[in-house]
């Protein structure tokens, strides 16, 4: 089984800026893939950013310029540096993992995820 564990959430006022992290752990043999997704109350759980282990990024057009995706191999720990926060940006956010585990399997793994709140 594979865990992961975000922090850094918190509350932010429009302009301001949050650094998000990711820790992944269990029987991990790679990760492929680390990302994050966010969610709002009545909205569709979307995409934010993903990193693949050699260090390709993709983005979701409403963040790209604001938000920094980053990754550390080593200890299994993906960053999201947030710029620049805007109201419709809050939401929960979840990390999310592409993962082979020790035993050989591949798997999706979800964070508990972390809350933001950007509020005046």
């Amino acid at each position: 089984q594979v865990q992961l564990v975000e922090s850094g959430g918190g509350l932010v006022q429009p302009g301001g800026s949050l650094r998000l992290s990711c820790a992944a752990s269990g029987s991990i043999f790679r990760i492929n893939a680390m990302g994050w997704y966010r969610q709002a109350p009545g909205k569709q759980r979307e995409m934010v950013a993903v990193i693949s282990r050699d260090g390709n990024t993709n983005y979701a057009d409403s963040v790209k310029g604001r938000f920094t995706i980053s990754g550390d191999n080593a200890k299994n720990t993906v960053y999201l540096q947030m710029n620049s926060l805007k109201a419709e940006d809050a939401a929960v956010y979840y990390c999310n993992s592409d993962v082979q585990s020790r035993s050989g399997r591949r798997s999706t793994a979800w964070g508990q995820g972390t809350q933001v709140t950007v509020s005046s």
